[in-house]
């Protein structure tokens, strides 16, 4: 059973620095030391080496690791078919190899895209598994490298992420808003966004109660509170961008979403049950409106 001394903080491995979840770790304020989180020294450090994926573990010799590294473009994966899968299942079971040998706990990120969306009331992690594209191929492939080569893993399946870093729905809507008169989102998407700073708040709260003994590993699922469309995400994004500076966009329209996403398949609902985190480690969703309050709020205190 794993122990934690108030003398000694828990120590994470962040597989994935630059990543948007991985910053948000980085970023937390850790200050009562009950953790310390590190970034591994290379976003993409050698991932077919099992041996440099060991050196990395050795080094930081962390006491969990939280593999938020991964291939999450759904376009580019339908074209960079072998680069996916490097990252999204190659490498995952590597590290699960690794942190099998090594006796080190991990946790994981994946992805709504392991559903193929048709079910509109909240996919459950009982709930068939149909990916969709490369993308979701890749990703529950991966997962399954996990389940295989790690016994104490924990996976924790995510939608809608969102944040001030990186590439993602709300910074490429900011940029589209400077630039373009009009902006278009579907209204026929559902989904509940998620901020990459409240998935970080779920980790640490999932590790220290891991730490201290809990059995509860497998497959969760989290997303931010209050089912949306991408289309009402998009009001909500420009209606606070808007009070903060002069936008060129000067309406918003909705469309259905096959007029937007010719290039490869999103689902058509990406809600997720989280009743399962709730009733084995007592996690809550926050609203996402509010999450959303504090990712603007940082993006215009810069």
């Amino acid at each position: 059973m794993l122990q934690w001394s108030s003398s000694k903080p828990i120590k994470i491995l962040v597989t994935g620095p630059k990543e948007q979840v991985g910053r948000a770790l980085l970023a937390a304020d850790n200050s009562d030391g009950v953790f310390e989180v590190v970034g591994a020294s290379s976003n993409a450090p050698n991932l077919r080496d099992k041996q440099v994926v060991a050196h990395v573990l050795e080094q930081s010799n962390p006491d969990f690791v939280v593999n938020t590294l991964g291939y999450n473009s759904v376009v580019v994966s339908e074209k960079k078919v072998d680069l996916c899968y490097l990252f999204n299942r190659d490498f995952l079971s590597i590290l699960a190899q690794v942190c099998a040998e090594k006796n080190i706990p991990m946790i994981h990120l994946s992805t709504d895209h392991v559903f193929d969306g048709h079910y509109a009331s909240g996919y459950t992690e009982d709930d068939q598994t149909i990916p969709l594209g490369i993308f979701g191929k890749s990703k529950w492939e991966g997962e399954e490298m996990l389940r295989q080569h790690l016994q104490q893993h924990f996976i924790l399946r995510v939608s809608w992420l969102f944040s001030q870093w990186g590439e993602n729905f709300l910074t490429r809507s900011l940029a589209e808003a400077r630039t373009q008169e009009v902006m278009y989102a579907a209204d026929d998407r559902v989904g509940c966004p998620t901020s990459a700073a409240d998935i970080a708040r779920v980790i640490f709260a999932v590790i220290r109660q891991l730490n201290d003994g809990a059995d509860a590993w497998g497959t969760y699922h989290y997303c931010g509170a209050e089912v949306s469309t991408r289309y009402k995400f998009l009001e909500a994004i420009y209606d606070r961008a808007k009070q903060q500076e002069q936008l060129v966009t000067q309406s918003l329209r909705s469309v259905p979403r096959t007029e937007l996403y010719a290039n490869a398949e999103r689902p058509a609902s990406s809600v997720l049950n989280c009743k399962k985190l709730l009733r084995n480690f007592g996690i809550h969703q926050r609203p996402w409106r509010t999450e959303l309050s504090k990712v603007m709020d940082a993006i215009y205190s810069d």
